[in-house]
């Protein structure tokens, strides 16, 4: 197991946090979008680096993020150079394009996801499949594992930075320096919404967007109407993935940092709350999706870029296949 020495340049959880969302430079990729149709009328699009016949990897992005996102670049050439395909799934209007319904996506939305596994089984027969998940995707990544249990059609997983429960992370971004992330990300959200009813009939009140201005207020007004949740606390309630992690039978690693400033520490689930299947590996710093080491500022290095393979390898490419331990 490769350990995370965060970079002593980047001191505080918001330094990591931020030079990898900003600073970072993306992985220059030659990337095949696909368009995926789903039954309810909507669609999905992926962007996928495949080269060769190998196993293949979805990756699940965070929220507001994209298979442009650095981290999402960073991971996708990381699996291309072991020679497996790579593929990141975008929620519904993320890929740059309006969907098509006036849904969208939230942090419980698995069906989504779980079509996709569903047909890349069906086109990929005897393919290996895994899947990683950053922050809302990786929340997305273990709920669908808790649900699924045995049925679950991928040999391992990871999910990184994960808002284990969403009234955590909605309260810890109100507070300090944090509210700069609700900010942005807020901006990002009122802006998709009001662009996509332009053309479609709203069910929500869109003169009251601009008056959204906390997570708590949107998820209540904007996101649990457009989803069939009865409110904010319903959606959290049954969205959050923390409840989910005593089902996950696959091999599933969750990194994260008790830094993070998405949430707070007690977000993080007890030993006692993890399946036999799961590990934590708990780091003191690394922020959000951060996790930048390297002893010198113009050269630092990404460590997730080698743990998550590195953590794969045995199960896309070797035998263990099982789904009693998680311990690379």
């Amino acid at each position: 197991m490769t350990s995370f020495e965060p970079a002593w340049w980047l001191p505080g959880p918001h330094a990591q946090t931020l030079w990898g969302a900003l600073c970072r430079g993306a992985a220059k990729l030659a990337l095949r979008r696909e368009r995926l149709e789903i039954r309810d009328g909507d669609f999905i699009d992926l962007d996928w680096h495949d080269q060769g016949a190998g196993p293949i990897v979805v990756i699940l992005h965070g929220l507001e993020g994209s298979g442009q996102s650095r981290y999402a670049r960073g991971l996708l050439a990381a699996l291309g150079a072991r020679g497996w395909r790579a593929v990141v799934m975008h929620f519904r209007g993320c890929s740059g394009l309006n969907n098509r319904l006036a849904r969208s996506y939230h942090s419980g939305d698995t069906e989504d996801f779980s079509y996709l596994i569903t047909t890349l089984r069906r086109r990929y027969r005897g393919a290996r499949l895994a899947a990683v998940g950053f922050s809302l995707g990786g929340n997305v990544l273990l709920k669908f594992l808790g649900e699924a249990q045995d049925r679950a059609p991928l040999v391992a997983a990871v999910a990184v930075s994960v808002p284990f429960k969403l009234d955590n992370a909605a309260e810890r971004l109100e507070r300090g320096f944090s509210r700069t992330y609700q900010w942005w990300l807020l901006r990002s959200l009122r802006a998709k919404t009001r662009k996509k009813f332009t053309r479609l009939p709203s069910p929500i009140d869109l003169s009251r967007l601009d008056k959204l201005r906390s997570f708590w207020s949107f998820d209540h007004e904007v996101t649990a109407p457009l989803h069939g949740f009865t409110g904010v606390d319903d959606y959290y309630a049954r969205s959050s993935s923390r409840q989910y992690l005593p089902g996950i039978t696959v091999p599933t690693l969750i990194v994260h940092a008790r830094d993070d400033p998405f949430m707070t520490p007690a977000a993080i689930p007890d030993a006692n709350e993890l399946s036999s299947s799961t590990r934590l590996e708990l780091t003191a710093r690394g922020g959000h999706n951060g996790f930048v080491a390297g002893a010198f500022p113009g050269r630092p290095y990404y460590w997730l870029d080698r743990r998550i393979p590195e953590f794969l390898a045995p199960y896309l490419t070797g035998s263990s296949c099982g789904r009693t331990t998680a311990t690379p």
